[in-house]
Protein backbone atom coordinates (compact mmCIF):
# COMPACT_ATOMS: atom_id res chain seq x y z
CA UNK A 1 0.00 0.00 0.00
CA UNK A 2 1.32 3.55 -0.80
CA UNK A 3 2.30 5.45 1.90
CA UNK A 4 0.62 9.23 2.55
CA UNK A 5 2.77 11.85 3.23
CA UNK A 6 1.53 15.00 4.87
CA UNK A 7 2.87 16.78 1.41
CA UNK A 8 0.23 14.17 -0.49
CA UNK A 9 -2.63 14.67 2.07
CA UNK A 10 -2.29 18.49 1.62
CA UNK A 11 -1.81 18.55 -1.87
CA UNK A 12 -4.49 16.48 -2.79
CA UNK A 13 -7.25 18.24 -0.18
CA UNK A 14 -5.99 21.58 -1.68
CA UNK A 15 -7.57 20.65 -4.63
CA UNK A 16 -10.46 19.45 -4.20
CA UNK A 17 -10.89 22.95 -1.98
CA UNK A 18 -10.02 25.29 -4.51
CA UNK A 19 -11.87 23.07 -7.57
CA UNK A 20 -15.05 22.03 -5.43
CA UNK A 21 -17.20 21.93 -2.89
CA UNK A 22 -14.89 23.29 -0.04
CA UNK A 23 -13.84 26.58 -1.96
CA UNK A 24 -15.78 28.92 -0.08
CA UNK A 25 -13.11 28.31 2.42
CA UNK A 26 -10.86 30.41 0.86
CA UNK A 27 -13.44 33.42 -0.11
CA UNK A 28 -12.82 36.12 1.75
CA UNK A 29 -14.89 39.66 0.90
CA UNK A 30 -13.07 42.41 0.21
CA UNK A 31 -13.11 44.50 3.23
CA UNK A 32 -13.11 41.35 6.14
CA UNK A 33 -11.14 42.19 9.10
CA UNK A 34 -11.32 38.42 10.52
CA UNK A 35 -8.32 35.95 9.32
CA UNK A 36 -10.03 33.20 7.30
CA UNK A 37 -10.57 29.26 8.29
CA UNK A 38 -7.39 28.72 6.13
CA UNK A 39 -5.44 31.60 7.76
CA UNK A 40 -6.66 30.85 11.19
CA UNK A 41 -6.15 27.41 11.62
CA UNK A 42 -2.19 28.26 11.26
CA UNK A 43 -2.42 29.68 14.67
CA UNK A 44 -3.78 26.21 16.15
CA UNK A 45 -2.50 22.91 16.13
CA UNK A 46 -3.69 20.85 12.90
CA UNK A 47 -4.36 17.96 15.44
CA UNK A 48 -3.93 19.02 19.11
CA UNK A 49 -1.86 15.72 19.34
CA UNK A 50 -0.32 14.65 22.70
CA UNK A 51 2.85 12.67 22.63
CA UNK A 52 4.51 10.72 25.38
CA UNK A 53 7.50 8.66 25.61
CA UNK A 54 6.92 5.37 27.48
CA UNK A 55 9.76 3.88 29.85
CA UNK A 56 11.08 1.34 27.03
CA UNK A 57 11.41 4.12 24.47
CA UNK A 58 8.65 3.94 22.45
CA UNK A 59 7.22 7.05 21.24
CA UNK A 60 3.09 7.10 21.18
CA UNK A 61 1.19 9.71 19.82
CA UNK A 62 -2.76 10.75 20.57
CA UNK A 63 -5.58 12.16 19.00
CA UNK A 64 -8.29 12.30 20.17
CA UNK A 65 -11.52 12.92 17.13
CA UNK A 66 -14.85 12.05 18.39
CA UNK A 67 -16.94 12.30 14.97
CA UNK A 68 -17.56 8.29 14.82
CA UNK A 69 -17.27 5.92 16.98
CA UNK A 70 -14.06 4.19 15.16
CA UNK A 71 -10.23 4.24 16.25
CA UNK A 72 -6.89 3.80 13.95
CA UNK A 73 -3.83 2.16 15.82
CA UNK A 74 -0.61 2.60 13.56
CA UNK A 75 2.78 1.47 14.22
CA UNK A 76 5.57 2.58 12.08
CA UNK A 77 9.10 1.16 12.27
CA UNK A 78 12.05 4.06 11.36
CA UNK A 79 13.02 1.77 8.79
CA UNK A 80 12.02 1.30 4.88
CA UNK A 81 13.48 0.58 1.87
CA UNK A 82 16.46 3.40 2.62
CA UNK A 83 17.72 0.76 4.83
CA UNK A 84 17.95 -2.01 2.81
CA UNK A 85 21.49 -3.33 3.07
CA UNK A 86 23.59 -3.34 -0.12
CA UNK A 87 22.50 -6.87 -2.30
CA UNK A 88 19.55 -7.36 -0.14
CA UNK A 89 17.26 -4.56 -1.60
CA UNK A 90 13.40 -5.36 -0.88
CA UNK A 91 14.44 -6.77 2.72
CA UNK A 92 12.08 -4.37 4.89
CA UNK A 93 9.15 -5.28 2.45
CA UNK A 94 9.81 -8.79 2.39
CA UNK A 95 9.95 -8.67 6.47
CA UNK A 96 6.32 -6.64 6.42
CA UNK A 97 5.01 -9.38 4.82
CA UNK A 98 6.71 -11.92 7.07
CA UNK A 99 4.88 -9.87 10.02
CA UNK A 100 1.66 -11.32 8.88
CA UNK A 101 2.85 -15.18 9.60
CA UNK A 102 2.00 -15.09 13.09
CA UNK A 103 3.83 -14.25 16.40
CA UNK A 104 3.90 -15.83 20.17
CA UNK A 105 0.43 -15.50 20.93
CA UNK A 106 -1.14 -15.29 17.49
CA UNK A 107 -1.37 -17.58 14.59
CA UNK A 108 -0.16 -17.04 10.91
CA UNK A 109 -2.87 -15.23 9.05
CA UNK A 110 -5.17 -14.90 12.08
CA UNK A 111 -4.34 -11.30 12.72
CA UNK A 112 -6.70 -10.05 9.41
CA UNK A 113 -9.06 -12.63 10.04
CA UNK A 114 -9.47 -11.39 13.73
CA UNK A 115 -9.65 -7.39 12.87
CA UNK A 116 -12.13 -8.77 10.10
CA UNK A 117 -14.14 -10.63 12.12
CA UNK A 118 -14.71 -7.44 14.28
CA UNK A 119 -16.13 -5.76 11.39
CA UNK A 120 -12.38 -3.97 11.18
CA UNK A 121 -9.81 -3.41 8.25
CA UNK A 122 -6.02 -3.83 8.78
CA UNK A 123 -2.79 -3.35 6.42
CA UNK A 124 0.87 -2.51 5.97
CA UNK A 125 3.02 -0.56 3.92
CA UNK A 126 6.68 0.45 2.98
CA UNK A 127 7.97 3.20 2.09
CA UNK A 128 11.33 4.04 1.51
CA UNK A 129 11.55 5.69 5.32
CA UNK A 130 8.82 3.80 7.53
CA UNK A 131 7.36 0.35 7.18
CA UNK A 132 3.96 1.20 9.04
CA UNK A 133 1.44 -1.44 10.54
CA UNK A 134 -2.39 -0.02 10.81
CA UNK A 135 -5.95 -1.20 11.73
CA UNK A 136 -9.21 0.58 11.86
CA UNK A 137 -11.58 -0.97 14.54
CA UNK A 138 -14.79 0.26 16.30
CA UNK A 139 -13.13 1.91 19.53
CA UNK A 140 -13.61 -0.53 21.64
CA UNK A 141 -11.52 -2.86 20.14
CA UNK A 142 -8.48 -0.80 20.13
CA UNK A 143 -7.26 -3.48 23.44
CA UNK A 144 -7.40 -6.05 20.52
CA UNK A 145 -5.51 -5.01 17.96
CA UNK A 146 -3.03 -3.14 19.99
CA UNK A 147 -1.84 -6.34 21.76
CA UNK A 148 -1.79 -8.23 18.53
CA UNK A 149 0.41 -5.58 16.99
CA UNK A 150 2.64 -5.48 20.24
CA UNK A 151 2.91 -9.42 20.17
CA UNK A 152 4.34 -9.74 16.84
CA UNK A 153 6.25 -6.88 17.44
CA UNK A 154 8.01 -8.78 20.01
CA UNK A 155 8.04 -11.88 18.93
CA UNK A 156 7.52 -12.24 15.20
CA UNK A 157 8.07 -16.02 14.52
CA UNK A 158 8.99 -15.16 10.57
CA UNK A 159 8.66 -19.00 9.85
CA UNK A 160 10.82 -20.35 7.45
CA UNK A 161 8.50 -23.04 6.65
CA UNK A 162 6.70 -19.74 4.79
CA UNK A 163 9.80 -17.96 3.41
CA UNK A 164 9.66 -19.44 -0.40
CA UNK A 165 5.99 -19.04 -0.42
CA UNK A 166 5.71 -15.86 0.30
CA UNK A 167 8.92 -14.77 -1.89
CA UNK A 168 7.18 -15.68 -4.68
CA UNK A 169 3.60 -13.51 -3.54
CA UNK A 170 6.69 -10.69 -3.66
CA UNK A 171 8.04 -11.61 -6.80
CA UNK A 172 4.39 -11.78 -8.44
CA UNK A 173 3.94 -8.41 -7.16
CA UNK A 174 6.98 -7.14 -8.42
CA UNK A 175 6.01 -8.30 -11.82
CA UNK A 176 2.92 -6.36 -11.72
CA UNK A 177 3.42 -3.52 -10.55
CA UNK A 178 6.92 -3.18 -11.95
CA UNK A 179 7.51 -6.05 -15.11
CA UNK A 180 3.89 -5.22 -16.28
CA UNK A 181 4.69 -1.52 -16.72
CA UNK A 182 6.71 0.25 -19.50
CA UNK A 183 6.15 3.59 -17.12
CA UNK A 184 6.73 1.89 -13.64
CA UNK A 185 9.87 0.01 -14.97
CA UNK A 186 11.06 3.07 -16.73
CA UNK A 187 10.84 4.72 -13.83
CA UNK A 188 12.79 2.50 -11.62
CA UNK A 189 15.53 3.03 -14.25
CA UNK A 190 16.08 6.44 -14.27
CA UNK A 191 15.98 6.27 -10.09
CA UNK A 192 19.21 4.27 -10.56
CA UNK A 193 20.30 6.20 -12.99
CA UNK A 194 20.05 9.15 -11.02
CA UNK A 195 21.25 7.73 -7.49
CA UNK A 196 22.93 4.77 -8.68
CA UNK A 197 22.25 0.89 -8.70
CA UNK A 198 23.28 0.72 -4.85
CA UNK A 199 23.07 3.84 -3.63
CA UNK A 200 19.84 3.64 -0.96
CA UNK A 201 17.93 6.19 -3.07
CA UNK A 202 18.30 4.62 -6.46
CA UNK A 203 17.39 0.87 -4.98
CA UNK A 204 13.35 -0.19 -5.34
CA UNK A 205 11.66 -0.38 -2.57
CA UNK A 206 10.48 -3.94 -3.58
CA UNK A 207 13.64 -4.68 -4.20
CA UNK A 208 15.53 -5.96 -7.20
CA UNK A 209 14.59 -9.24 -8.68
CA UNK A 210 17.81 -11.17 -7.80
CA UNK A 211 18.29 -9.35 -4.81
CA UNK A 212 14.84 -10.64 -3.54
CA UNK A 213 15.97 -13.97 -4.36
CA UNK A 214 18.62 -13.80 -2.43
CA UNK A 215 17.33 -12.62 0.79
CA UNK A 216 17.65 -15.78 3.38
CA UNK A 217 15.98 -16.32 6.73
CA UNK A 218 18.32 -15.18 8.67
CA UNK A 219 19.25 -11.92 7.03
CA UNK A 220 15.00 -11.17 7.73
CA UNK A 221 15.46 -12.35 11.45
CA UNK A 222 19.02 -10.10 11.74
CA UNK A 223 16.82 -7.14 10.05
CA UNK A 224 14.20 -7.74 12.63
CA UNK A 225 16.39 -8.06 15.72
CA UNK A 226 18.15 -4.78 14.80
CA UNK A 227 14.92 -2.63 13.81
CA UNK A 228 11.94 -3.41 15.37
CA UNK A 229 12.79 -2.03 19.01
CA UNK A 230 10.59 0.64 20.59
CA UNK A 231 13.32 2.73 20.32
CA UNK A 232 13.19 2.31 16.63
CA UNK A 233 9.48 3.07 16.43
CA UNK A 234 6.58 5.65 16.77
CA UNK A 235 2.80 4.10 17.39
CA UNK A 236 0.10 7.16 16.68
CA UNK A 237 -3.43 6.22 17.93
CA UNK A 238 -6.39 8.31 16.56
CA UNK A 239 -10.03 8.27 17.33
CA UNK A 240 -12.73 8.47 19.84
CA UNK A 241 -10.43 7.32 22.70
CA UNK A 242 -8.78 9.21 25.33
CA UNK A 243 -8.51 10.41 29.08
CA UNK A 244 -6.34 8.66 31.39
CA UNK A 245 -7.86 5.09 30.50
CA UNK A 246 -6.22 5.60 27.24
CA UNK A 247 -2.53 6.02 28.56
CA UNK A 248 -3.04 3.34 30.90
CA UNK A 249 -4.26 0.64 28.67
CA UNK A 250 -1.60 1.93 25.77
CA UNK A 251 1.48 1.49 28.29
CA UNK A 252 -0.02 -1.68 29.95
CA UNK A 253 0.22 -2.92 26.71
CA UNK A 254 2.83 -1.38 24.67
CA UNK A 255 5.12 -0.84 27.77
CA UNK A 256 5.71 -4.95 27.91
CA UNK A 257 7.66 -4.63 24.70
CA UNK A 258 11.00 -5.28 25.53
CA UNK A 259 13.20 -1.85 25.57
CA UNK A 260 15.26 -1.30 22.59
CA UNK A 261 17.15 1.55 21.14
CA UNK A 262 16.76 3.73 18.22
CA UNK A 263 18.79 2.82 15.34
CA UNK A 264 20.60 5.39 13.55
CA UNK A 265 20.05 5.68 9.58
CA UNK A 266 23.52 5.03 7.86
CA UNK A 267 22.29 6.80 4.83
CA UNK A 268 24.67 7.69 2.42
CA UNK A 269 25.20 11.44 0.89
CA UNK A 270 24.04 12.40 -3.01
CA UNK A 271 26.26 11.77 -5.57
CA UNK A 272 28.30 14.08 -7.28
CA UNK A 273 26.62 13.88 -10.20
CA UNK A 274 24.26 11.05 -11.35
CA UNK A 275 25.57 7.99 -12.98
CA UNK A 276 23.43 8.60 -16.07
CA UNK A 277 22.29 12.04 -16.58
CA UNK A 278 20.70 11.70 -19.40
CA UNK A 279 17.91 8.22 -20.35
CA UNK A 280 15.90 7.15 -22.92
CA UNK A 281 14.17 4.73 -23.65
CA UNK A 282 12.29 3.00 -26.70
CA UNK A 283 9.77 0.18 -25.47
CA UNK A 284 7.71 -1.81 -27.68
CA UNK A 285 4.91 -2.13 -24.98
CA UNK A 286 4.11 1.19 -25.21
CA UNK A 287 1.30 2.02 -26.89
CA UNK A 288 0.29 4.93 -25.20
CA UNK A 289 1.47 8.44 -24.90
CA UNK A 290 5.63 9.35 -23.93
CA UNK A 291 6.98 10.38 -20.66
CA UNK A 292 9.46 13.17 -19.98
CA UNK A 293 10.88 13.34 -16.74
CA UNK A 294 13.22 15.88 -15.27
CA UNK A 295 14.40 15.68 -11.84
CA UNK A 296 17.55 17.44 -9.54
CA UNK A 297 19.03 16.83 -6.27
CA UNK A 298 17.21 18.75 -3.30
CA UNK A 299 17.59 19.11 0.11
CA UNK A 300 14.68 18.62 2.77
CA UNK A 301 13.84 19.02 6.42
CA UNK A 302 16.90 17.01 7.69
CA UNK A 303 19.43 17.24 5.01
CA UNK A 304 21.10 19.47 3.30
CA UNK A 305 19.74 23.43 3.34
CA UNK A 306 16.93 22.77 5.74
CA UNK A 307 15.61 26.11 5.44
CA UNK A 308 15.24 25.95 1.43
CA UNK A 309 12.87 22.86 2.05
CA UNK A 310 9.20 24.87 3.04
CA UNK A 311 10.28 27.29 0.14
CA UNK A 312 10.33 24.25 -1.93
CA UNK A 313 6.90 22.87 -1.37
CA UNK A 314 5.76 26.53 -2.60
CA UNK A 315 8.25 26.23 -5.35
CA UNK A 316 6.31 22.88 -6.13
CA UNK A 317 3.00 24.17 -6.37
CA UNK A 318 3.78 27.53 -8.30
CA UNK A 319 5.38 25.03 -10.83
CA UNK A 320 3.37 22.47 -11.66
CA UNK A 321 0.53 22.23 -8.88
CA UNK A 322 -2.44 21.68 -11.22
CA UNK A 323 -4.44 24.40 -12.63
CA UNK A 324 -3.01 27.88 -12.75
CA UNK A 325 0.86 26.32 -12.58
CA UNK A 326 3.31 27.67 -14.80
CA UNK A 327 3.85 24.36 -16.52
CA UNK A 328 0.08 23.70 -16.84
CA UNK A 329 -0.31 27.43 -18.23
CA UNK A 330 2.17 26.78 -20.50
CA UNK A 331 2.25 22.94 -21.86
CA UNK A 332 -1.56 21.76 -20.67
CA UNK A 333 -3.49 24.83 -22.00
CA UNK A 334 -1.81 25.28 -25.28
CA UNK A 335 -2.50 21.46 -26.26
CA UNK A 336 1.38 20.43 -25.91
CA UNK A 337 0.65 17.79 -22.94
CA UNK A 338 -2.01 15.86 -21.32
CA UNK A 339 -0.56 16.15 -18.13
CA UNK A 340 2.52 17.90 -16.33
CA UNK A 341 3.34 18.14 -12.52
CA UNK A 342 6.16 18.77 -10.11
CA UNK A 343 7.14 16.85 -7.01
CA UNK A 344 8.77 17.64 -4.04
CA UNK A 345 8.47 16.09 -0.36
CA UNK A 346 10.95 17.49 2.03
CA UNK A 347 9.45 15.33 4.80
CA UNK A 348 12.10 12.63 4.18
CA UNK A 349 15.16 11.29 5.67
CA UNK A 350 18.33 12.09 3.84
CA UNK A 351 18.43 13.77 0.92
CA UNK A 352 14.62 14.27 -1.85
CA UNK A 353 14.79 15.59 -5.25
CA UNK A 354 12.53 17.56 -6.80
CA UNK A 355 10.69 16.44 -10.26
CA UNK A 356 8.94 17.55 -13.16
CA UNK A 357 6.87 14.97 -14.68
CA UNK A 358 4.80 15.22 -17.46
CA UNK A 359 3.13 13.47 -20.90
CA UNK A 360 2.91 14.86 -24.11
CA UNK A 361 0.26 14.56 -26.95
CA UNK A 362 0.71 12.21 -29.74
CA UNK A 363 1.05 14.32 -32.37
CA UNK A 364 3.46 16.81 -30.61
CA UNK A 365 6.54 16.42 -31.44
CA UNK A 366 8.93 15.54 -27.86
CA UNK A 367 11.86 18.13 -28.73
CA UNK A 368 9.06 21.13 -28.65
CA UNK A 369 7.59 19.54 -25.44
CA UNK A 370 11.38 19.28 -23.88
CA UNK A 371 11.92 22.49 -24.49
CA UNK A 372 9.07 24.19 -24.03
CA UNK A 373 9.05 22.74 -20.11
CA UNK A 374 13.03 23.89 -19.66
CA UNK A 375 11.82 27.51 -20.93
CA UNK A 376 9.63 27.28 -18.06
CA UNK A 377 12.20 27.33 -15.47
CA UNK A 378 14.34 29.01 -17.60
CA UNK A 379 12.05 31.90 -17.16
CA UNK A 380 11.69 31.68 -13.76
CA UNK A 381 15.61 31.93 -12.81
CA UNK A 382 15.55 34.80 -15.24
CA UNK A 383 13.37 36.58 -14.12
CA UNK A 384 14.84 36.28 -10.31
CA UNK A 385 11.93 34.13 -9.28
CA UNK A 386 8.12 33.93 -8.95
CA UNK A 387 5.86 37.14 -8.53
CA UNK A 388 4.14 37.51 -5.06
CA UNK A 389 0.98 36.93 -6.38
CA UNK A 390 1.90 33.51 -7.31
CA UNK A 391 3.60 32.98 -4.09
CA UNK A 392 0.45 33.96 -1.95
CA UNK A 393 -2.13 31.92 -4.38
CA UNK A 394 0.29 28.66 -4.13
CA UNK A 395 0.06 29.31 0.06
CA UNK A 396 -3.91 30.06 0.16
CA UNK A 397 -4.71 26.74 -1.74
CA UNK A 398 -1.67 24.43 0.32
CA UNK A 399 -2.96 25.93 3.44
CA UNK A 400 -6.48 25.38 2.29
CA UNK A 401 -5.89 20.88 2.41
CA UNK A 402 -5.14 21.48 5.75
CA UNK A 403 -8.56 22.29 6.81
CA UNK A 404 -10.03 19.25 4.95
CA UNK A 405 -6.98 16.89 5.91
CA UNK A 406 -8.74 17.12 9.42
CA UNK A 407 -11.83 14.80 9.00
CA UNK A 408 -9.80 11.71 7.65
CA UNK A 409 -9.21 8.96 10.18
CA UNK A 410 -5.83 8.11 8.56
CA UNK A 411 -4.34 11.34 8.04
CA UNK A 412 -3.70 12.15 11.11
CA UNK A 413 -1.39 8.85 11.98
CA UNK A 414 0.23 9.06 8.79
CA UNK A 415 1.28 12.44 8.97
CA UNK A 416 2.20 12.53 12.44
CA UNK A 417 4.00 8.71 12.42
CA UNK A 418 5.72 9.46 9.00
CA UNK A 419 7.39 12.93 10.57
CA UNK A 420 8.35 11.29 13.55
CA UNK A 421 9.89 7.94 12.60
CA UNK A 422 12.17 10.30 10.28
CA UNK A 423 13.22 12.67 13.15
CA UNK A 424 11.06 15.43 13.34
CA UNK A 425 9.21 17.27 15.89
CA UNK A 426 5.63 16.44 16.55
CA UNK A 427 5.23 20.14 15.65
CA UNK A 428 6.49 19.77 12.20
CA UNK A 429 2.89 18.49 11.42
CA UNK A 430 0.85 20.86 14.23
CA UNK A 431 2.30 23.92 12.65
CA UNK A 432 2.69 23.19 9.15
CA UNK A 433 0.54 26.02 8.32
CA UNK A 434 1.96 28.68 9.93
CA UNK A 435 5.42 27.88 8.35
CA UNK A 436 4.06 27.55 4.80
CA UNK A 437 2.77 31.04 5.76
CA UNK A 438 6.44 32.67 6.34
CA UNK A 439 7.69 31.96 3.17
CA UNK A 440 8.24 34.50 1.37
CA UNK A 441 8.89 35.43 -2.54
CA UNK A 442 13.20 36.10 -1.90
CA UNK A 443 13.04 32.49 -0.30
CA UNK A 444 11.80 30.64 -3.20
CA UNK A 445 13.55 32.38 -5.18
CA UNK A 446 16.87 31.44 -3.38
CA UNK A 447 15.04 27.95 -3.46
CA UNK A 448 14.63 27.50 -7.65
CA UNK A 449 18.60 29.12 -8.20
CA UNK A 450 19.67 26.46 -5.08
CA UNK A 451 18.11 23.66 -6.91
CA UNK A 452 16.86 23.78 -10.27
CA UNK A 453 19.79 26.50 -10.94
CA UNK A 454 22.61 24.58 -9.59
CA UNK A 455 21.79 20.90 -8.29
CA UNK A 456 22.88 17.73 -10.08
CA UNK A 457 20.31 16.54 -12.38
CA UNK A 458 18.92 14.34 -14.56
CA UNK A 459 16.55 14.06 -17.49
CA UNK A 460 15.05 10.84 -19.28
CA UNK A 461 12.37 9.70 -21.77
CA UNK A 462 10.02 7.02 -22.29
CA UNK A 463 9.13 6.48 -25.84
CA UNK A 464 7.32 4.14 -28.21
CA UNK A 465 9.48 1.98 -30.03
CA UNK A 466 10.74 4.17 -33.52
CA UNK A 467 10.32 7.37 -31.93
CA UNK A 468 13.71 9.10 -31.55
CA UNK A 469 14.33 11.07 -28.82
CA UNK A 470 15.14 14.69 -28.89
CA UNK A 471 18.70 16.68 -27.82
CA UNK A 472 19.08 17.81 -24.29
CA UNK A 473 17.54 21.24 -23.59
CA UNK A 474 19.56 23.20 -21.05
CA UNK A 475 18.92 25.61 -19.24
Amino acid sequence: MKPLTRRATMQAAAAVATTGAAAHLLARPALATSPSPAEAIADRPLFGAELRTLPNGLRVAHVEQRRAPVVAHYAFVAAGGGEDPKGLSGIAHFLEHMLFKGSANVASGEFSRRVAREGGSDNAFTSRDVTGYFQHVEASRLGLVARMEADRFASALLPEAELESERQVILEERGQRIGSSPRAEFFETFEAGMWGRQHWHGRPIIGWEDEIRAIGHADLRRFFRARYAPGNAVLVVAGAVGGQAFWDEITDIWGAVPAGPAVPRDRAPPPPAPPEPRMVRNDPRLRGEATFVRSWQAPTLTAGESRLADPLEVLRHLLGGGQGSRLHRALVEPGLAISVGAGYDGETASWGDFDIALTPRRDVAPGRVEETTMAVVKRLLDEGGPTEAEVARSIRQMSAGALLALDGLGAAPRMIGGALAVGLPLETVEFWPRRLRAVTRDQVAEAARAVLGSAPTASGWLLPEGVDAPAEASL
